[in-house]
């Protein structure tokens, strides 16, 4: 008997596979507690419209991202930080600080864990942070950051 698996099985498959199982297997479990459903024409045919609608939304989530990501490219962010003597600064420069900038002077909102930062900015200059909008898109957004 083959059966399309509606949820994760951990012996069996993931959601959306097909696979053959034993019969009784299949009747006594699968199909009663719902794992499943029987792969006739009918459920095989509904299956791969779900899988053509889900490819196409991961389609247009990929474009948006890539459009999202030159829009970010072509905008600089300043920000300001005290300095004092002998050019050292009073605190640091957080991706907090740099999204809620972005959302105050461009009214973009970024989600500050995709802004890619190792250390905070404790520095006055132009510098560029990977911002990761999709796992196969990135952009960079510059950022200047003067002394106050």
């Amino acid at each position: 008997m083959e059966v399309i698996l509606i949820q994760d099985v951990k012996s069996l498959g993931k959601k959306g596979d097909v696979v053959k199982v034993n019969d009784g297997y299949g009747r006594n479990y699968i199909l009663p507690k719902k794992l499943g459903l029987e792969a006739n024409k009918q459920n095989l045919y509904e299956l791969e419209q779900q899988k053509a609608g889900e490819e196409k939304k991961q389609k247009e989530i990929l474009d948006e991202a890539k459009e999202f990501g030159k829009q970010l490219e072509k905008i600089t962010v300043k920000l300001s930080i005290k300095v004092g003597e002998g050019g050292k600064t009073f605190g640091s420069i957080s991706t907090k600080e740099i999204a809620t900038t972005v959302k105050e002077q461009f009214d973009i909102d970024i989600d500050r864990k995709k802004l890619q930062l190792s250390d905070p900015i404790k520095n006055t200059g132009t510098f560029t942070i990977v911002v990761k909008l999709h796992p196969q898109v990135t952009a960079d957004l510059k950022v200047v950051v003067e002394a106050l």
